[in-house]
This record gives C-alpha cells, sequence and structure tokens, in this order.
C-alpha cells in the first residue's frame, strides 16, 4: 500500500511538472522572406504549417511569424517583433550581412536565436545559438559531381542565384566537383532564384552559344524558366538540366524519365520548421540544441524519388 501510494505521489508530482512546463508562456518570433519563389513559398508554407503545431502542443507559446519582401524590410521586422516582448527569435534571413545589427540586438537581450539557411559572411557564430541549414557546398560539389561522372568533358553553362555567401558556397562547391575533369564551364550569370530572371539568362546563352551540353542553375525555380526557353528555342543539344531544392514539379520529372531532369539535389524549404521546433524544445524542454545542424544534400535519381515526392506541398 505504501508502495502504491508513493507511487501516486510521483506521479502526481511529476504531472504537475509536466503541466506547469506547459502552462509556461513563451513567444517566438519568426522572420522569413515573403514568397516571392518556389523556395520561399516552401518556406512560408511550414513556418505557418510549425506555428500552429507547437501552439497546439503547448498552449502558452504564441509563434509569431513575419515575411519581408527584402533585407531593410526584415531588419524592421525583427525589431517589431522584439518589441512584442519574444524570447527566441528564428530567422532566414533574405540576405544575412546587412541584418547582422538587428540580430545581434536580440542576441544582446539574452534571447534565444535560430540562424535557418543562411549565416553571414564572416562566420559570425555570436550572432546566434543554433544555426540550421542545407549543405550549400556539398549541394554544389553534389550536381558537379554527378556531371563530371555522367559527361566529363560537357560544356556547361551556370545560372547562379543571389550575389550572397550560400551562392559563393555553392558555386565553390560545384568547382570542386569537376575538378579534375574536362568538363568546361561557359559562362556564369545570376538569375536571382528567379524562374523569369533565369529565363532570360537561358535565352542569353542560348544566343551566345551554338553548343550547350549541360546547364547547371542553383534552383528548381529558375530551372522552370531554363526549360522554358530551351523548349521555345528549340534546342536538341542540351543533354540535361541539373538544379536543385527538392519541388515536387522536379521529383515527379525525375520519377517519370524525363530526359532533361535526370537528377535534382536535394534542399528542403521545411528546415525552418526544423530550426522552430528546437528553438521550442530549448525554451520548454531546456534541451541542449545550441551548435550547428546541417541537413544532407541527397541527389535524387528514379531509383529513390518516390521518397521525396510530397504532390500536396506548394513547392
Amino acid at each position: 500500500m505504501r508502495k502504491l501510494m508513493l507511487g501516486l505521489a510521483v506521479a502526481a508530482v511529476t504531472f504537475a511538472g509536466a503541466a506547469h512546463a506547459q502552462d509556461k508562456k513563451f513567444t517566438i518570433g519568426v522572420s522569413i522572406p515573403a514568397a516571392d519563389h518556389g523556395w520561399t513559398s516552401g518556406v512560408v508554407f511550414h513556418a505557418e504549417r510549425v506555428a500552429k503545431l507547437l501552439m497546439a502542443e503547448h498552449p502558452g507559446l504564441n509563434v509569431i511569424v513575419k515575411t519581408s519582401p527584402d533585407a531593410a524590410s526584415q531588419a524592421n521586422a525583427v525589431q517589431d517583433l522584439d518589441t512584442q516582448g519574444i524570447d527566441a527569435l528564428v530567422i532566414l534571413p533574405s540576405d544575412p550581412d546587412p541584418l547582422v545589427n538587428a540580430i545581434k540586438e536580440v542576441k544582446a537581450k539574452g534571447k534565444f536565436v535560430a540562424l535557418v539557411d543562411r549565416a553571414p559572411s564572416n562566420n559570425d557564430n555570436s550572432v546566434r545559438d543554433l544555426y540550421v541549414a542545407g549543405n550549400n557546398p556539398a549541394l554544389g560539389e553534389v550536381a558537379g559531381k554527378y556531371i563530371k561522372d555522367t559527361t566529363p568533358d560537357a560544356e556547361v553553362v551556370i545560372i547562379r542565384g543571389l550575389p550572397i555567401p550560400i551562392d559563393q558556397q555553392r558555386q565553390d562547391g560545384f568547382d570542386k566537383g569537376i575538378a579534375g575533369s574536362n568538363v568546361k564551364v561557359l559562362d556564369r550569370q545570376y538569375g536571382n532564384w528567379n524562374r523569369d530572371d533565369a529565363f532570360k539568362v537561358m535565352q542569353d546563352y542560348l544566343t551566345k552559344y551554338q553548343k550547350i551540353d549541360v546547364v547547371w542553375c542553383q534552383d528548381d525555380d529558375m530551372a522552370v524558366g531554363v526549360l522554358q526557353a530551351i523548349e521555345q528555342a528549340k534546342r536538341t543539344d542540351i543533354k540535361y538540366v541539373v538544379a536543385g531544392a527538392g519541388s515536387k514539379d522536379m521529383v515527379k520529372k525525375v520519377m517519370d524519365g524525363d530526359k532533361l531532369i535526370p537528377v535534382d539535389v536535394l534542399y528542403p524549404p521545411a528546415m525552418v520548421g526544423t530550426a522552430m521546433e528546437l528553438t521550442a524544445a530549448a525554451l520548454y524542454d531546456q534541451v541542449p540544441v545550441h551548435g550547428s545542424y546541417i541537413l544532407d544534400a541527397t541527389l535524387v535519381t528514379k531509383d529513390n524519388a518516390k521518397d521525396f515526392y510530397f504532390p500536396d506541398s506548394p513547392f
């Protein structure tokens, strides 16, 4: 009987402790770019989805998601979140360097900061407690190695993203991936991770170069514009296009054996949700999540594409 009473008492204390933890009131501010292309639309979708899940799990939690069209607007959004008494900030910067000071102001007040996807060019770790990102160097390297192994004498045109640190990381990775081969890079221009801009860049390439074997573009959204330009020009010399992100449209093309999209490289927008979940764990459960969490840049092929196809996703 004594053992039973003791067990009930321990259970009651444990339950009360758990209930008390759930009653704690915290506010997490989430600052992300506006949905200006496919990948960022996926970021917005997953941020809002995980916010609802976390608030349902923790009744005392308030998650505020703010989207911003550019770095200046995002700096203002971070300051606005700070005035709302946030306990933690999860931020995917549109461009990290111009936002360093705004993030540091939050961090200096002892708030937990989770940085997603994009780090400052000087790799200043003092601006964050947690860093969650895809493997940008590997995204480029995996693409480069595939081209090196598949068409080692290819003449390649490259469509880069934006002139920010992660673009350079991807480009450096690609150069490493093709090293030691006869792959020749004909040109490199920025497509701003935008399908319309990539369409224009690809049109320019098709005019300048009578023979192109392979196109590497860093983003699935840009690949849409690239494919449109190739189709309009009726060019048959291009063997294939390698892009990245793992959008449902590109993964479906890989699944279906599309000649121009034989592979894709993963870079999931759901990483913002991972950062939000880890931040909530740090607040509620004192889980030691400080550090860096780098996701794999998996090569999606016809053999494994079904594992990465989510038809209900917006991206």
